[in-house]
């Protein structure tokens, strides 16, 4: 397989904390359809947190050498810190819900020993459609071509591999 979300031993060990502390997080936007397979490139992990206010998710942070950055002005919401770079903070996304809903949709997947929440394809691609930007509309097709070939994958299959739930994905680190 080829490699996804290439993340050094840093950049693990803060998704590690974020679990360890229990914080709610799911992975979304083109990260998260290419951990489930589409052929996309992105430049970032968006992370969608529940509540960015939670004391948990600022120990998880600190154990790591990060912190919250709230919005202000222009700038968005972001992480700051030793192995941050790669994430960008997601406060909600376009024509979805809020996130206690989508992460119902939310697929569980492995990279290494780490495991992540995942918005599904379906629920990506509900997305950017909503959000209608000139990037968005050039991989919506991509997406649809995903799910069509998922779906002809699992009707030929059988019942026992209709659900693609549960899936490994490799994970190559680089360097920290």
């Amino acid at each position: 397989m080829a490699e996804v979300l290439p993340l050094s031993e840093g950049e693990l060990r803060l998704l590690e904390s974020l679990i360890r502390h229990r914080v709610r997080f799911m992975v979304v936007g083109l990260s998260a359809a290419a951990l489930q397979g589409a052929p996309v490139v992105t430049e970032d992990v968006d992370l969608w947190f529940e509540n960015l206010n939670d004391p948990k998710f600022s120990r998880a942070l600190k154990e790591v050498g990060a912190a919250y950055v709230p919005p202000f002005g222009y700038n968005p919401p972001m992480l700051a810190g030793t192995h941050t770079d790669p994430f960008d903070v997601v406060i909600s996304m376009s024509g979805l819900g809020r996130f206690a809903e989508e992460i119902t949709h939310a697929r569980d997947i492995r990279i290494g020993k780490i495991g992540l929440k995942v918005l599904s394809l379906e629920r990506i691609l509900v997305s950017k459609t909503a959000a209608n930007r000139p990037k968005d509309r050039l991989v919506i097709p991509v997406l649809q071509n995903v799910l069509r070939t998922l779906a002809t994958k699992r009707s030929r299959s059988g019942p026992a591999s209709r659900s693609y739930r549960k899936t490994k994905v490799s994970q190559k680190k680089k360097p920290s």
